[in-house]
């Protein structure tokens, strides 16, 4: 088991990977070419966001599903037999393979750390889906893991850098720009509602008192389960309604909410630290079904201050606003000559958005395992105020919370056998 300390947190989010490993195929080694296209991919878990890892870039080798049915679907799509795809049920036994470059994890959340972990291990750079982790020391345990073994890694969640962000109506570099440049004054508050453009999926609820079912044939759900606790089957645990369960995600929030904070935390320059506390507004939750919530609010030691209105209680809010300024929905702004004004600043910096670029050079992605798992961390802490309905606040000097209850959903424990091991 990864022992996590509050010192080996720091230091490892802290450092970064100083030897470069690239991997065999781009380099041409085992009496292979080298084309630009040659990296190779497999990806774990073929459930419905699968559908979009299947045309990224790179030769796909292999697929892996604990559902037959799941796997026989995305078999189907990628031509499986015309292609030389191969298919399995146990990922390690994907993992062997010396002929994969790149893993993605397209499972539950509570599979992502485990996955990812022994991808590394195994030497293969990491392409995972969002929320990063479902924890926060099984986000520690994955920079860990990253950082040990000099593997890429990328979050599938893309906006800090690319296309129109939701409700704005412009790519998030527009208003980084604004950030930046001082534009708006500080402290800023950013408030994530459907009144700014967001939608926080609230059908993404349990249900309680869930009557044991027969397990399907095709599913091993044992395996599903993996490093969850072992509760008796009920087709909405599993497949498209897991988010509303604790064990395996964190509703809406977790769906959504890496795809909407991460940015935040780069247009707020706050890619290396997390809120100091997080306030909640909600109903007492179930113990194992997810619940909604109607406001969530975080606070930064230099004041600034993320809303997430879930009942879009502000019907004039803003998305972002400082002393100086206001930017609304579609970019709207009573800054007069925005546009012009930002045209004439300069640009945040440049970075590697292409993960193919930086797995053949070995430089970090845009959004790697290091910012990503302080706007994770974001999210979990949301999620923990949610599941306790309790304010909560966060020293990052220790890496822990006022409560001890909110320090016991940090680590909490896998179901054996399963354990995280650098």
């Amino acid at each position: 088991m990864t022992t996590i300390t509050r010192r080996n947190a720091l230091k490892t989010l802290a450092a970064y990977a100083s030897i470069q490993i690239v991997p065999g195929h781009v380099l041409g080694l085992n009496g292979q070419t080298a084309p630009s296209n040659q990296l190779t991919r497999g990806i774990i878990g073929c459930g419905g966001i699968s559908a979009s890892h299947l045309d990224m870039p790179g030769k796909l080798l292999a697929l892996c599903d604990v559902d037959k049915n799941h796997l026989a679907q995305r078999m189907n799509d990628a031509k499986a037999e015309q292609n030389g795809i191969k298919g399995y049920e146990d990922f390690r036994e994907m993992l062997t393979r010396k002929d994969i470059d790149i893993i993605h994890v397209a499972t539950p959340p509570h599979w992502h750390a485990l996955m990812s972990i022994e991808a590394a291990k195994a030497g293969k750079d990491v392409w995972c889906e969002k929320p990063m982790s479902r924890t926060i020391s099984e986000g520690i345990a994955m920079v860990k893991a990253v950082e040990k073994h000099d593997r890429i890694f990328r979050l599938n969640t893309w906006f800090r850098f690319k296309d129109g962000f939701y409700g704005m109506g412009v790519p998030v570099k527009q208003i980084k720009k604004a950030v930046m440049n001082d534009l708006l004054g500080w402290p800023l508050k950013v408030t994530v509602s459907g009144v700014t453009g967001f939608d926080w999926k609230f059908f993404w609820v349990g249900k309680t008192n869930l009557p044991k079912q027969d397990v399907p044939p095709q599913l091993n759900y044992d395996m599903w389960l993996g490093p969850a606790p072992m509760k008796p089957y009920n087709a909405h645990r599993t497949h498209g309604t897991f988010r509303g369960y604790w064990d395996y995600d964190g509703g809406g929030l977790g769906d959504m909410g890496q795809h909407y904070l991460d940015p935040v935390q780069y247009i707020l320059n706050k890619d290396d630290q997390a809120p100091i506390s997080v306030e909640i507004d909600a109903d007492p939750q179930d113990g194992d079904a997810i619940g909604t919530w109607r406001r969530i609010e975080f606070t930064y030691a230099d004041g600034c201050k993320i809303i997430l209105d879930g009942e879009n209680k502000d019907k004039d809010a803003a998305y972002i606003e400082g002393p100086k300024g206001k930017i609304f929905k579609n970019f709207r702004s009573d800054i007069p000559d925005l546009d012009k004004k930002l045209a004439a600043l300069p640009d945040p910096p440049e970075q590697i958005v292409d993960f193919h670029e930086s797995v053949r050079t070995r430089k970090k992605f845009a959004l790697n395992e290091q910012n990503g798992f302080w706007s994770c961390t974001m999210v979990n802490m949301g999620v923990m105020a949610h599941r306790l309905n309790k304010n909560l606040k966060f020293d990052q000097k220790t890496m822990t919370f006022d409560l001890p209850e909110a320090n016991a959903l940090m680590n909490q424990p896998m179901r054996a056998p399963w354990k995280i091991e650098a």
